[in-house]
């Protein structure tokens, strides 16, 4: 070796230039070298075997997964259908779920496949803790079969949904809601459907920030992601807290949007969704603003959907945002009356009860009376009261709306439908309910107030009809019930037909006026005595209240009723003085 500070100039020089020359070859070789690579990059034979370059790479099988790996083939060929969950097989399990070998966790997940599919047994917790991993695999097969195992295991309810977000797995199942995958998507989407039935898990995925993904997932061209994406918004509507999420994160332009969707289980998904926020007063301001009626319009026009569930739940939105005067009074503007009148004809019970709901609600606002008594509805109404007296929610809904019309101006249209005889035979019918059977009888008690609706009435009553009020008034279970009845009786004293029928239930209507003379509430006492006093002008009557005793009864009421105004009136001065 010799020292820089050794050579002479001549030597100096001879060495720079050898170094110059040397790198000069240097940057040829290397410029040799990438044009080389370049070219062989180019060439088709590479392109024809591209295909191949995943497998240069070969993970390294670990001597234990290997023989885990034996082990688990020998128990698939022997003893699968005796035992799929027992000890072997899960350790096993764990081995290969946790392997950074993609090969081995697709065995894995293709296990958790095969038993989500052929066996209806409930996965006991110790085989959630591979799906952590099978879950979080890098590999796509991985993903796409274990989450769809997972959703089989959700939707058969062998696996405790609370127990899935307890155990970490949200996590997880949330990431892959940011897959590029659409069968992961969907797959995803649907654990998070499945799993939002709860409301420890809808607090839990909205604390995951999990909302955002599924709304952007809501917008996806791919039907099946889109449909689980709004079907798990829809399950997560269900909490008020997750409510107001979604109003921030701007849920509501979304689910308003895909109402136009021209997949129908999109559009019941997102109406059904937009009806449980519908059902909190404090999101109306943003559901209905003043500058845009986007919503109510499109809603009104899915009342005419083909498919009942869509038109059903387009009801159920609307009835739920219809609060106020002013909506209601927009809904008829908008031609909202023809089309919830064809949806009474539905052969769909939900169609029917949803729309006759609808309409209620739509006839207690005074200014839209007169709309709604016109002969189409009422006609409609009739029809339906005869089609159905059996459904106490079609029967009750309908007298109260018959009711609410009948407060107007519109009592002579109402006569001249079908609607009284509708609602007289509904009484009829022996497995009635209270609820029902008080509408029905509030109803026809406001229209017998009316001179003209009172003598329609009357000319459909019978024996059986005859019977019917009497026995309700005489009932004593249902107080309400028995007063409608009753008035209905007393309003029709008077008609020879219905005093001929009255005559064959005196025995009767003496039990029921005893029991109204001697209640609590002064309102039946008038009413008793009210019908007594018209029943007496008739000798058969006046004869039966004689022997009875009737007026030593009403002589113990007209006491009690002095003694009270006595009292009264000493409390009056009192106060005076």
């Amino acid at each position: 070796m010799f020292r820089m500070g050794q050579l002479c100039g001549r030597c100096m020089q001879l060495l720079r230039d050898f170094i110059g020359f040397v790198q000069r070859m240097s940057s040829d070789l290397v410029q040799g070298i990438k044009a080389c690579l370049t070219l062989i990059s180019k060439c088709s034979c590479l392109k024809q075997n591209g295909s191949k370059n995943r497998q240069l790479y070969k993970p390294i099988l670990q001597p234990h997964e290997r023989v885990t790996a034996q082990e688990f083939l020998q128990h698939i060929e022997r003893d699968f259908e005796m035992s799929p969950l027992g000890k072997d097989p899960l350790e096993a399990l764990r081995t290969l779920s946790f392997s950074e070998n993609p090969g081995l966790q697709q065995s894995a997940a293709l296990y958790y496949l095969h038993m989500s599919q052929h066996m209806n047994l409930p996965l006991p917790v110790e085989h959630l803790e591979p799906f952590y991993a099978l879950l979080s695999s890098a590999d796509l097969e991985v993903q796409q079969m274990s989450s769809l195992s997972l959703v089989n295991f959700l939707l058969e309810g062998n696996i405790d949904k609370e127990l899935v977000v307890q155990m970490g797995l949200l996590e997880p199942i949330l990431d892959l809601l940011e897959s590029e995958d659409p069968t992961v998507q969907c797959n995803s989407c649907a654990c998070i459907m499945t799993l939002a039935v709860s409301e420890s898990n809808r607090e839990a995925i909205g604390a995951a920030r999990g909302i955002t993904p599924l709304l952007s997932l809501a917008k996806s061209y791919d039907p099946r992601v889109q449909q689980n994406a709004v079907g798990a918004i829809l399950n997560l509507t269900q909490s008020e807290k997750i409510q107001q999420v979604l109003c921030k994160e701007g849920a509501l332009p979304v689910l308003a949007l895909l109402l136009e969707s021209p997949d129908s289980e999109v559009q019941y998904y997102s109406c059904a969704a937009l009806s449980n926020v519908a059902a909190n007063v404090q999101h109306h301001k943003d559901l209905l603003r003043p500058s845009d009626r986007f919503l109510l319009q499109t809603l009104i026009s899915l009342l005419s959907s083909s498919v009942d569930k869509v038109s059903s739940q387009a009801c159920v939105c609307l009835r739920n945002l219809a609060t106020s005067a002013d909506i209601q009074a927009e809904m008829v503007a908008e031609n909202a009356l023809p089309k919830l009148c064809s949806l009474l004809a539905s052969g769909s019970e939900d169609v029917r009860r949803a729309s006759i709901a609808l309409l209620w609600i739509l006839s207690q606002h005074p200014p839209n009376q007169d709309t709604l008594a016109c002969a189409e509805l009422l006609q409609s109404l009739g029809m339906l009261l005869a089609a159905h007296k059996t459904d106490p929610v079609i029967v009750g809904h309908t007298a109260c709306i018959i009711k609410n019309l009948s407060l107007c101006k519109n009592r002579q249209r109402i006569t001249e439908s079908c609607c009284v005889e509708g609602l007289l035979q509904t009484m009829l019918v022996t497995e009635a309910q209270e609820d029902s059977l008080r509408y029905v009888t509030s109803c026809l008690a406001e229209l017998a107030k009316q001179e003209g609706a009172m003598l329609h009435m009357v000319q459909w009553m019978d024996e059986p009809l005859t019977k019917c009020l009497v026995r309700l008034a005489g009932q004593l279970e249902y107080p309400e019930l028995s007063f409608h009845a009753a008035s209905i009786i007393q309003h029709m004293i008077g008609h020879e037909k219905m005093m001929l029928l009255w005559k064959h239930h005196t025995g009767e209507i003496q039990a029921y006026l005893k029991n109204f003379l001697t209640h609590q509430e002064v309102r039946f006492q008038q009413l008793g005595i009210s019908t007594f006093c018209r029943l007496r002008a008739d000798p058969d009557f006046s004869l039966a209240f004689r022997k009875s005793q009737m007026a030593k009864l009403l002589e113990q009421v007209h006491q009690q009723t002095e003694e009270t105004q006595e009292l009264l009136r000493a409390a009056m001065c009192h106060e005076d003085s």
